[in-house]
């Protein structure tokens, strides 16, 4: 059996999910100001610090610059997902198939454009 399709966001679940969004866009500034003191290029002629070689270091920043441009990319999604909600356009439809997304899934990522039957899709795809 299938399940019946998510309902359309109620008054309070969009409220609730509107202080969401902005809680995750304070909390992914937050990381990415953390996080680029370890993003910073390595110096090729720094000398080994402690235990870590120079390899290890540059592993380590490049780890940092991979994690730092995936929070980018969320907050990205994030302030989307923001101007949407606040414009009162289409947050919580699907921006594939117009569907509304489901309280479920959007509480778990607020910032989330498709529906859990896209994003299969696109996962399947890649």
């Amino acid at each position: 059996m299938n399940a019946p399709p998510p309902a359309e966001l109620t008054p309070p679940q969009q409220t609730e999910l509107l202080a969401d969004l902005r809680a995750l866009e304070v909390e992914l500034e937050a990381q990415l100001e953390a996080g680029r003191e370890g993003a910073r290029p390595v110096t090729l002629d720094q000398q080994a610090i402690g235990r870590v070689s120079r390899i290890d270091a540059i592993q380590q920043q490049q780890m940092a610059s991979e994690g730092l441009r995936r929070t980018r990319r969320r907050l990205d999604q994030v302030r989307r997902a923001l101007r949407r909600a606040e414009d009162g356009d289409d947050y919580g439809l699907c921006s594939r198939c117009e569907e509304p997304i489901g309280f479920p899934r959007l509480k778990a990522r607020p910032e989330t454009p498709t529906c859990l039957g896209c994003q299969s899709a696109l996962e399947r795809r890649n």
